[in-house]
């Protein structure tokens, strides 16, 4: 059984032939990965190691938190272990969207963190910077272009939402941040959609990247720095170990003096995390490249990144050879949180995106979509990154991403570096840090739960407002607005 956060609106009609058609010819695997410069395998973990550092998971979460772990002491001998390939889960697969914010949205951010925004604005903002420090340090060719990006109204969803879009306009512009209103001519000059009627551009808070160089680049970045990675190495359990901790392997075991928890989705080794994140899927699809008459239809000179603001989002933006990649919408649960290789086919959602995508730009009709996947997602009810720690402060772990660790997943790995180090700064000192978001309800009632949010969700898209539902979820701070 699956269930959606999202639905399709009512009275949507039946896709038409050339929606089918786009996505007919296409391969159900990652865009990213169809590249030459993918590094090979490290071996698999198959003794014993001893290190003052191990992590575990090798995405963006663990990869920079090894390599921060090193710059700010060299002599640190580090170990990181991958179950799979580095960057093969979310990390590699991602439509690269590199934002700024850490809580997922000023929105969100004011909802929960009041009188923390400024900072944690500020703090996501310098986050953003050093990764982008770290991308010219390091030399890693990933495509880094920091264009922005722009948060779209149109005529799909209910007319509140522009003045929701305005409140935000507003509260950044208090922040200090720039931003600028985009009526709908302007709009248009940016994108050319018949479907929007308005945009906030974010100018200097988002970046794109090509997310499997990126990864694959801090991996490089990492062994540079003396780090010891090893991949097909999936960690089955940990436990106390004298004054460290033992993590153990397949065919191997890792003694470590601090173990850093950067696993994602995945089952987590510390079962009290699975009581607040679910793990859900999300799927896109990229186009063949546009011909120059195609890009002159849409314009979209200033290859910002692109996102609607309903509940039921798409995020869209332009690859470095002109193809769209085009994706959200959907994200699916399945029963009891299942994660599974064959979860990542879902063609009635690329079914549905592809409509969505030609209602978006009809000019655009007879492109091809070249690629379809899906990836799973670590989520909790507050949207954004939490921490802990365990066993005796031995473990540190960061988690519940939401689909925005791109940028942030650094911001995760500098925390739990400062909580394993036992080092005060100006974010182990907030709430945002120190405090867990309410754990989802155990089975049935979590996919109870989601099928109610599900319905309640799509009335909001169409209607503007919060029934019954969702304003309980608010008061119980379990609401969902992104």
């Amino acid at each position: 059984m699956a269930m959606t956060f999202g639905s399709d609106h009512q009275g949507e009609s039946e896709f038409d032939a050339f929606h089918l058609d786009a996505i007919a010819d296409a391969d159900p695997y990652p865009y990213w990965y169809d590249d030459a410069d993918e590094p090979d395998s490290n071996p698999t973990l198959v003794r014993t190691e001893s290190c003052d550092l191990c992590v575990v998971g090798g995405g963006y979460n663990g990869l920079w938190t090894a390599i921060i772990a090193k710059e700010r002491d060299p002599s640190r001998d580090v170990v990181l272990i991958e179950a799979h390939e580095v960057g093969s889960a979310a990390s590699g697969r991602n439509g690269g969207f590199m934002e700024s914010s850490l809580t997922h949205g000023v929105a969100n951010g004011q909802e929960r963190f009041p009188n923390e925004l400024p900072l944690l604005e500020e703090l996501g903002l310098n986050n953003l910077n050093e990764i982008e420090a770290a991308i010219q340090r390091y030399n890693i060719d990933c495509d880094y272009e920091r264009t922005g990006v722009i948060d779209i109204a149109s005529t799909s969803h209910s007319p509140s939402y522009l003045d929701e879009l305005r409140d935000d306009y507003s509260q950044l512009r208090t922040l200090g941040q720039k931003v600028e209103w985009l009526d709908q001519a302007a709009m248009r000059a940016q994108v050319n959609s018949p479907t929007y009627i308005g945009g906030l551009f974010r100018k200097d808070r988002a970046a794109l990247v090509d997310p499997a160089r990126l990864v694959w680049g801090l991996k490089s970045a990492a062994m540079s720095l003396g780090v010891r990675i090893y991949e097909d190495t999936k960690a089955t359990s940990i436990e106390k170990d004298g004054v460290g901790v033992l993590v153990t392997t397949p065919l191997g075991r890792v003694r470590a003096a601090k173990v850093a928890l950067a696993c994602g989705a995945g089952r987590p080794l510390l079962k009290r995390v699975s009581h607040f994140i679910a793990p859900v899927y999300d799927y896109c699809l990229v186009t063949e490249p546009l011909s120059n008459a195609q890009l002159a239809e849409i314009g979209w000179k200033g290859r910002q990144g692109l996102g609607d603001i309903s509940n039921q989002f798409h995020y869209y933006r332009l690859t470095a050879d002109n193809r769209i990649l085009w994706g959200g919408y959907d994200v699916i649960y399945y029963w009891r949180g299942k994660i599974d290789v064959e979860l990542e086919s879902r063609p009635e959602t690329w079914a549905k995106l592809s409509k969505h995508f030609f209602d978006t730009f009809p000019q655009l009709e007879g492109l091809k979509f070249t690629h379809t996947w899906g990836g799973v997602i670590d989520t909790c009810s507050r949207f954004c990154v939490f921490w802990g720690r365990g066993m005796q402060g031995r473990v540190a772990y960061s988690v519940g991403y939401t689909g925005l660790g791109v940028a942030s997943t650094r911001f995760g790995a500098e925390v739990m570096l400062d909580m394993l180090d036992g080092k005060r700064s100006r974010a182990t000192q907030t709430e945002f840090v120190k405090t867990k978001p309410l754990p989802f309800p155990p089975e049935p009632f979590r996919f109870i739960g989601i099928q109610a949010t599900r319905y309640s969700l799509n009335h909001e898209d169409k209607t503007g407002k919060r029934n019954l539902w969702l304003r309980s979820l608010d008061r119980f701070g379990l609401g969902f607005d992104s």
